[in-house]
């Protein structure tokens, strides 16, 4: 059986020692975590490892020895070296050496307990960046990519053993060549710890930070679910308003991030991290909208513009209604509906334009606050923007509810008719089509409907058709504007920078490359980290959204626009009905 030996090669140059790690019998392999230099004492080094594995749970064990033979002094140093396995006595018991002035290396593996005389075996020696190691995660195999051409990716559940040895022994790097220490390391952090002031001081910061902004989250979330925005007109424009479901979704996001609990996983860390920086961000981008709003009178330029947008596009309403009430692309409709529904139409224009000029002089001051909402995050003012969308064209929405309706009622009264005709009934209790006998007068006046709907079906159709393009517009736009602010809430920025400068931190497996495969001598890797590829990461940590992204298929909002049924795109909610 082969041995497999996974060496760091911050190590490679280090001093004589004795090789200190994990041995993963399942798997028939060792993973060296750090050298032992010399002078200690026995005594010392067990003490050491039984803290190590008191701290993080991790058998850590004197494998073997470590030889580096730089000068022809330090061969007497490997022959004691070689006599410590008495003391420190393991199966199999580990002999690596470095060959003075080459690049060849020499591995043995004896075991000692198994059999009267000790045997050799095998050994594999693999090498793998300590540091890369440590501050990797290594993903679940759902999230694995496929193995690239040339290339051999290991299997993670094997893997994740050597992993977590790695990532939960960091106390053992604590120690460095600074400490004054009884027991001498070699590892990735043998020159000194890696630290920042910046970093430190932050940590300090945090927690007080965090337990202010906890409270604060706390009273406001008290406030948001107070009874009174549970009664019926506040709770109803609560519900259909935009802007307060991204202020709900951003305080869940902040609740998350200030809460004074530790990360209990890797995931959950990510997902802390990509929240903030998604909050960032927001708040940035609103920043900017808010200084280029308020440069240059753009406010007032938009006030101005406002007022007669809106009267070009009542103009242009009324203009298309004169077209309906004729005879549209040479159609013949039925005049009396026509006019009707025309001159109904035209009033409920002729009220928004008299609405909007009474609001005008009081357009830039409502813009003005709106400006200044965006610097709680562009997300924000763009939940604002689509409000102001729904209300700027509620008139086209009242139009598409009314034509909606009328037709709906027509196709369902056909429908019904039509099974009179064939001597059928809907059964309300079993919910199907049930036979009937229908006497004469029942037939004569479901005939005399049946013509009336069937010869008004056409008018009606043409208003509803119409006014649904109009709808579709709207919402098209306001859709676009929603899946923007599910795009900032969602998108995980954090993972995707992690995978853009340090790949390695999102590992999907490993890949070995030959060192040397020699006869007579121990094949040696070099094992690499497979990053995470962008779909995945982006699939893995997406962060989930408010909620306003469409849940119709195809298939179903087309058969809701054949049948004049309500349509909601923009938002679905289990509790909204037509």
């Amino acid at each position: 059986m082969v041995l497999k030996a996974f060496f760091p090669t911050c190590c490679a140059s280090a001093d004589s020692g004795l090789l200190v790690g994990r041995w993963i019998p399942e798997q028939n392999s060792a993973v060296i975590l750090a050298v032992a230099h010399f002078p200690f004492i026995p005594i010392q080094v067990k003490e050491l490892l039984a803290q190590v594995h008191k701290a993080s749970q991790v058998q850590v064990a004197v494998l073997g020895t470590w030889c580096h033979r730089r000068q022809e002094p330090e061969e007497s140093l490997g022959h004691f070296l070689e006599g410590l396995g008495a003391i420190f006595s393991h199966d199999p018991w580990l002999q690596l050496c470095r060959e003075r002035g080459t690049r060849f290396w020499s591995c043995k593996a004896t075991y000692h307990q198994l059999q009267g005389t000790p045997t050799e075996d095998q050994v594999m020696l693999i090498f793998y960046d300590q540091r890369k190691l440590l501050l990797s995660w290594l993903h679940p195999p759902t999230a694995l990519p496929d193995c690239q051409a040339g290339e051999t990716t290991a299997s993670t559940g094997g893997l994740a053993d050597i992993f977590d040895t790695v990532a939960h022994s960091e106390v053992l790097f604590r120690n460095d060549q600074f400490d004054e220490g009884p027991v001498r390391l070699s590892h990735w952090q043998s020159e000194g710890m890696e630290a920042s002031i910046l970093v430190e001081l932050a940590k300090q910061a945090s927690g007080p930070v965090c337990l202010l902004m906890a409270s604060l989250l706390s009273l406001l979330s008290a406030a948001s679910a107070c009874r009174l925005w549970k009664l019926w007109p506040l709770a109803f424009i609560r519900s259909k308003l935009s802007t307060c479901e991204q202020l709900q979704h951003r305080l869940k996001h902040l609740s998350f991030i200030f809460s004074t609990q530790k990360a209990q996983s890797p995931m959950q860390l990510m997902r802390k991290a990509n929240m903030l920086v998604s909050v960032l961000l927001d708040v940035a981008l609103g920043l900017l909208l808010l200084s280029w709003l308020h440069s240059n009178n753009r406010i007032g330029q938009l006030a101005n513009a406002l007022v007669p947008v809106a009267d070009r596009v009542a103009e242009e309403l009324q203009h298309l209604l004169q077209w309906l009430m004729g005879a549209p692309a040479g159609l013949k409709m039925n005049r009396a509906l026509d006019q009707v529904l025309g001159r109904f139409f035209l009033y409920h224009i002729h009220l928004w334009i008299s609405y909007i000029h009474l609001m005008s002089p009081f357009i830039e001051h409502i813009l003005w606050h709106v400006g200044l909402s965006a610097c709680l995050g562009l997300t924000v003012a763009l939940s604002i923007l689509s409000d102001i969308i729904a209300l700027l064209t509620f008139h086209i929405y009242c139009f598409y509810v009314y034509g909606a309706r009328l037709y709906c009622l027509k196709i369902y009264g056909l429908s019904s008719l039509w099974r009179l005709f064939r001597g059928k009934k809907w059964n309300v209790l079993r919910q199907r089509v049930d036979s009937c006998s229908y006497d004469l007068d029942q037939l004569f006046i479901g005939t005399l409907l049946f013509t009336i709907l069937v010869f008004l079906l056409p008018t009606t159709a043409l208003y509803y058709l119409v006014f649904t393009l109009l709808r579709l517009l709207v919402i098209t736009v306001q859709g676009l504007i929603h899946l923007l602010v599910d795009l900032i809430n969602s998108l995980p920025l954090y993972s995707l920078g992690l995978r853009l400068c340090r790949p390695y931190r999102l590992a999907a497996g490993v890949k070995f490359r030959v060192l040397e495969q020699e006869a007579g001598r121990p094949l040696r890797l070099l094992m690499q980290i497979n990053p995470l590829p962008y779909s995945h990461v982006v699939h893995t940590y997406r962060l989930p959204s408010c909620g306003c992204h469409p849940k119709h298929s195809w298939g179903s909002l087309c058969r809701k626009l054949f049948f004049g049924e309500l349509i909601y795109p923009w938002r679905q909610r289990e509790d909204k009905q037509d």
